[in-house]
């Protein structure tokens, strides 16, 4: 491990990686990462190395375009899982996840289905894919339908990540959801949930919407926001005497600009819950040869808060975000579809 990785998860930061390449698992396990991430673009990204050309061609066999997806999906994550187990087995539960996406074209403004039928596919889709799986995470969207299975998910017993998660509000959402269900639960013991806060998404936005802010808030809306969210995930959760962390996964922690330093987010959430931070981040991140120490209780300067407070307005900022989020959400599954039906056309024709 790195002296500069190792010094944030010392602070009692859990290192999760964006990625489930189970080349980089290995490497970033070595690195003192404890759990992993998936999406369609990071299945996508693998698929297009002609790594798993022979998997997909077993898939392909009787199986359309998006069966074969789910089929890759499934493989992966389930390969990551495996690297991981280990965390999860010593952590009894506490650590060791890696998270499996459901489906994003229920998401999708092409949707036909009404509300109650996403819902119960969510739910239906939750059982399937977490169904004889011990650290998979299920991740579903912080949506009206993705709120909706929620409380029966929870109530079954499966662990899930809520995600697409901007502000305070949405939060409140989805741990009330989470908490409903949880209360029905058979066994409270195994309870673990996590609430993925977007970060570096919210200083994208407040760039392009609040250019007035001042430059000693401008870059540290993301921040501030996921540092309150995290402080009142700390306050719910204190007095409920669980086994397991109810935590929030820190996402989107890589910079979008060139001037900020690699490590920005990366050492301002150091100290506590999970952080998935891109390949890429934890190598810059590393490179830079720096001790990360606790930074999750700082704050700037309260003028810097109050102008924030005063400047952003967070019902745009989530809407502007969701609608955003959503369609990052579903076009990506799209292409992961379009790609395995260009993928079987290259394997078909390379194998007549």
């Amino acid at each position: 491990m790195s002296e500069t990785l190792k010094s944030l998860v010392a602070t009692g930061t859990k290192l999760w990686l964006d990625s489930i390449d189970p080349e980089l698992t290995i490497k970033n396990r070595k690195l003192g990462a404890t759990g992993a991430t998936s999406n369609p673009i990071i299945v996508a990204d693998l698929l297009k190395t002609g790594r798993f050309d022979k998997d997909l061609i077993r898939f392909m066999d009787g199986n359309d375009d998006e069966a074969v997806a789910w089929k890759a999906t499934d493989m992966l994550v389930k390969q990551a899982q495996e690297v991981f187990l280990p965390v999860w087995e010593q952590t009894k539960g506490n650590d060791g996840w890696v998270s499996f996406e459901l489906d994003p074209l229920l998401e999708d403004s092409a949707c036909k289905l009404s509300l109650k039928e996403r819902i119960a596919k969510y739910v239906e889709l939750g059982i399937k894919w977490n169904a004889g799986h011990k650290n998979r995470m299920i991740k579903i969207p912080n949506t009206e339908a993705g709120l909706g299975a929620v409380p029966e998910l929870c109530a079954a017993g499966i662990t899930l990540n809520i995600t697409l998660t901007f502000t305070p509000r949405q939060y409140f959402a989805a741990r009330d959801a989470l908490w409903q269900g949880a209360q029905k639960r058979k066994d409270m013991s195994t309870l673990k949930s996590v609430y993925s806060i977007f970060v570096s998404r919210v200083d994208q936005y407040t760039e392009k919407h609040v250019p007035t802010l001042s430059p000693e808030a401008q870059g540290m809306v993301g921040i501030v926001n996921a540092k309150n969210i995290w402080k009142l995930n700390q306050d719910f959760w204190k007095d409920k005497k669980l086994n397991l962390q109810q935590e929030l996964i820190f996402a989107s922690t890589g910079t979008k600009k060139k001037s900020d330093p690699p490590g920005k987010y990366v050492e301002a959430f150091a100290g506590s819950d999970i952080e998935t931070n891109p390949p890429a981040t934890n190598d810059a991140v590393e490179a830079t040869g720096v001790t990360i120490t606790k930074h999750i209780h700082e704050l700037p300067p309260q003028a810097v808060i109050d102008e924030i407070n005063k400047k952003v307005d967070f019902d745009h900022l989530e809407a502007t975000l969701m609608s955003e989020g959503t369609a990052k959400f579903a076009e990506p599954h799209k292409a992961l579809i379009a790609l395995i039906g260009e993928k079987r056309k290259q394997l078909k024709s390379a194998h007549a």
